[in-house]
């Protein structure tokens, strides 16, 4: 058997949840990948480690106060060491590079991402506010390079195993699970009081906390159902909501006969970021394997658009099309911002995200330089928003 040749892969956003879960499947497996880029926003002290350890072409941290600093730990190590947001976006045209793996949080990895794909490197996608802000864009861009695309997470992941070998025609209906996250079983009056702790304080999930709380609010899942609808080439209706509070079947598909196809797995995310790096070959785990023991129940219920409205905005968002997704995303961003600085309730979070969406000028058909300008815009009535409401 041929030995498959070595992955040169860039890690945008290596030192957050996602990039030190997918540098651990680079440990593991030497032989088949190379981290050849790092970057990271502020965390200038792990990403030097992680420099040191793995021994990339090239490292970039995105706080340009920050550089000095990791370019006088790196000193002497051949690593090119590069600062600012323009050297991300910029880093991922290396040759060198084979795949690009963007973590990066929110809006910040759309560029990155736009010029990976026009550098005609394939995309393992983590960052889902990519294909929300400017999905039309991007899969226009991957059509016309031929790149692939391969879903990091979890739920995208699961759907596009479950279609694999399946004609695409054939699919009815996408089932995507969400777990409910920590506030699942409170009444809409209890949200009212909850803390950035509680909101943090995921039952089955570790991630990083701008995920963590869209995960709390539900608008995680109403992301994943706008990218559902990019990557998987259907309609928001051809898209359903299903809350699996135990997170093991991480999304299933419907077809027209009517069968249903599900991937299922322990809730950790090696599993689907390994299954993006190493397609299509599956590589051998010891340690990520489902202990039926204890799964003695698997329950499903709808979601209560009532108690998290921004699951209902999501949708709204999506069908009147345009320019809206990029608003919500920019909107959902100042407002996870502002409650995690304790500067507004979650439960106005809603309140700005609406407010947002409904004040920022609509666009039908966006181009690129207008989604960038829609961002701004919207990110500025949104701030504006929570100045007001303080």
């Amino acid at each position: 058997m041929e030995t498959p040749q070595r992955k040169n892969i860039a890690i945008l956003g290596s030192t957050g949840s996602i990039g030190t879960q997918a540098l651990d499947i680079i440990e593991n497996y030497p032989h088949l990948f190379h981290a050849a880029v790092l970057t990271a926003n502020h965390n200038w002290e792990l990403l030097a480690k992680q420099a040191l350890k793995f021994r990339p072409h090239s490292v970039v941290i995105a706080n340009d106060s920050k550089y000095s600093l990791l370019k006088e730990a790196l000193q002497g190590s051949g690593i090119n060491v590069l600062g600012g947001t323009d050297a991300i976006a910029e880093i991922v045209k290396l040759p060198v590079i084979d795949m690009v793996l963007t973590a990066m949080v929110g809006y910040s990895g759309l560029i990155p991402t736009v010029n990976a794909i026009e550098a005609r490197k394939d995309i393992a996608l983590a960052n889902k506010e990519t294909l929300v802000a400017a999905g039309e864009i991007i899969i226009s861009l991957v059509k016309k390079h031929n790149v692939k695309i391969l879903p990091v997470d979890s739920e995208h992941s699961a759907i596009f195993q479950c279609l694999v070998g399946e004609n695409r025609k054939s699919m009815r209906k996408i089932l995507l699970t969400a777990s409910g996250g920590p506030f699942r079983a409170l009444t809409k009056g209890e949200l009212e009081n909850v803390t950035v702790k509680d909101a943090l304080n995921h039952p089955n999930w570790d991630m990083g906390n701008k995920v963590t709380i869209d995960s709390a609010s539900m608008m995680n899942k109403g992301f994943e159902m706008i990218e559902a609808k990019w990557l998987f080439d259907c309609q928001p209706d051809d898209i359903e909501i299903l809350v699996h509070p135990q997170s093991i079947v991480h999304s299933m598909v419907a077809f027209q006969d009517g069968s249903i196809k599900a991937q299922l797995g322990i809730p950790d995310m090696h599993i689907p970021i390994q299954y993006a790096l190493s397609y299509p070959q599956r590589l051998p785990s010891e340690k990520y394997f489902l202990d039926w023991d204890k799964v003695i129940n698997l329950s499903f219920e709808l979601p209560d658009y009532d108690k998290f409205p921004l699951l209902r905005y999501a949708f709204d968002a999506i069908k009147k099309g345009g320019n809206m997704p990029c608003i919500l995303n920019a909107a959902n961003e100042v407002a996870v911002k502002a409650f995690l600085e304790e500067k507004i309730r979650f439960t106005r979070m809603p309140e700005l995200v609406k407010y947002t969406m409904g004040n920022t000028p609509f666009v039908v058909e966006p181009n690129l330089s207008q989604i960038i300008e829609t961002n701004s815009e919207a990110v500025k009535i949104a701030k504006e928003w929570v100045y007001t409401h303080c």
